[in-house]
């Protein structure tokens, strides 16, 4: 499959195939953040997700993949080092504030910032056409978080720090993607970092939440709590692996921007999840992060 999938890379059959693998991160990656929302602490639910899929990762970089060329390993290091920061900021900010205000400001400012790192890095560059979808879907995602934050009856108190920290876990979100990306495209076999990837990084944050549900007066049960994570993990396989792969096989850029329609399927879960109203001026701002991704894309 790796011989396939390096095939690709450059072709229009690679693109095609990236954008799929964009637009099923999106779905994904929506049903991911709201399994570290829901019912437990993000916290908990983060160190369950991460030692999921680490354990699941494992036999595979052991015993299936190629083992990682010598000057890898240097770029494991970072990834692992930006993927925690990112975690650590975006289970404070979860802590701190809705879901439904949260979430889109972290997916709003990450395109952004992708696009701008694509374009250091890997010398990506948008069209005019393109920078105007980029404007139509941000403006739909901030638009999103507005009213939301508008209509917050809850967790008024910190806000202002849930915001911030959504806006430095945006940052993080462009940090890792462009980072990711640079590291899938410097190994010969995609799968090796991808199984590295999750070997290494599930590593941190179960330590970190086995000692915040240690210090729990009450800690919940760890039955359903695993078993949210092993679904999570299985999630994140799909979702980041995704996205992973789809800025291996085309552009950057385009990517991290399709992905963040992630933001409707996360307010539709809202909805019919969490129990989130969405409304019809909501119906419009989504659309408009969809319409945005599509100009994006038929702009390229």
């Amino acid at each position: 499959m790796s011989d396939w999938l390096i095939s690709l890379e450059g072709t229009p059959a690679g693109h095609h195939l990236a954008l799929a693998l964009a637009l099923m991160a999106a779905i994904l990656h929506a049903a991911f953040g709201a399994l570290q929302k829901g019912r437990h602490d993000p916290w908990l639910t983060r160190g369950a997700i991460d030692a999921s899929y680490a354990v699941m990762a494992a036999p595979f970089a052991l015993f299936v993949v190629p083992w990682p060329e010598p000057h890898m390993w240097p770029i494991f290091a970072g990834a692992w080092a930006i993927h925690i920061v990112y975690k650590l900021l975006q289970a404070m900010a979860y802590t701190r504030g809705a879901y439904t205000v949260v979430y889109p400001v972290v997916r709003g400012t990450g395109p952004l910032f992708a696009v701008i790192g694509a374009y250091l890095i890997f010398g990506e560059q948008f069209n005019l056409v393109q920078w105007g979808g980029v404007a139509v879907l941000l403006s739909g995602i901030f638009g999103l978080a507005a009213y939301n934050m508008a209509y917050l009856t809850a967790a008024r108190d910190t806000l202002a720090a849930a915001l911030t920290l959504a806006l430095m876990t945006g940052f993080m979100v462009a940090a890792y993607t462009t980072y990711d990306a640079y590291g899938i495209r410097a190994t010969a076999d995609p799968f090796t970092f991808l199984a590295w990837f999750f070997l290494i990084d599930g590593l941190t944050m179960p330590v970190i939440a086995l000692h915040r549900w240690r210090a729990m007066a009450a800690p919940p049960s760890p039955g359903p709590l695993m078993l949210r994570g092993v679904i999570g993990g299985i999630v994140a396989f799909f979702s980041f692996g995704s996205i992973m792969l789809a800025t291996r096989l085309d552009n950057v850029g385009e990517a991290a921007v399709l992905r963040e329609t992630s933001t409707v399927f996360a307010a539709l879960i809202g909805w019919l999840v969490l129990g989130e109203t969405v409304g019809p001026r909501r119906t419009v701002l989504m659309s408009l992060i969809a319409i945005g991704a599509v100009i994006v894309e038929m702009g390229g």
